[in-house]
């Protein structure tokens, strides 16, 4: 990349943050939840959204950027592989469960993530699918100890685990949108 976006963000409280606080959709009153679920649950909730946030007002073909080469990660490519991981996440709770990939062999959410409008659109579409389903059956096991599927993994292990996997990819994300646009924040 030649030419290197100038940094810049929407917040005018703290320079460093993506919006204001106050316009911050993931700023609750202050409380936190009662119980281990519901803090896993809104923790979730909110990467789910910070992935959201860092994608929203850019083209197809912002998206699709691999801002820094020769890694193939664009914005897109994590959109898509977060549908194909939630899909997966599936296979470790209900054996019988476990599908062909959305995108293809390895790689290929990235590899397929190009900017054309048909693709954005499917994939974002694909992602809340595959997270609604998720979830689905996630509330269905009550007990977080409750031990699912082959392997025998914890509820409980499966949720901190889906928590990481978006906590990193928001941190990728972080450092794609700033590369495409110069945007910055939380």
């Amino acid at each position: 990349m030649s030419e290197q976006p100038q940094r810049w963000t929407q917040a005018t409280v703290y320079p460093d943050m993506w919006v204001n606080p106050d316009d911050d959709p993931r700023n609750t009153d202050g409380a936190s939840p009662d119980g281990e679920r519901p803090t896993l649950v809104e923790y979730l909730h909110d990467y789910r959204h910070t992935l959201l946030m860092k994608c929203d007002g850019l083209n197809p073909e912002q998206l699709a950027r691999r801002s820094v080469p020769p890694s193939t990660m664009s914005l897109l490519g994590l959109v898509r592989h977060l549908a194909e991981v939630e899909r997966d996440w599936r296979s470790w709770i209900v054996s019988d469960s476990a599908a062909e990939p959305l995108y293809g062999p390895h790689d290929a959410d990235f590899d397929g993530a190009v900017g054309e409008q048909a693709v954005v659109d499917e994939a974002f579409a694909a992602l809340r699918n595959e997270q609604t389903k998720t979830d689905a059956v996630i509330a269905e096991h009550r007990d977080l100890g409750e031990r699912v599927g082959e392997s025998g993994k914890a509820i409980r292990e499966i949720m901190v685990h889906r928590i990481e996997e978006y906590a990193r990819h928001c941190g990728h994300a972080d450092l794609l949108r700033e590369c495409v646009d110069g945007r910055v924040g939380q």
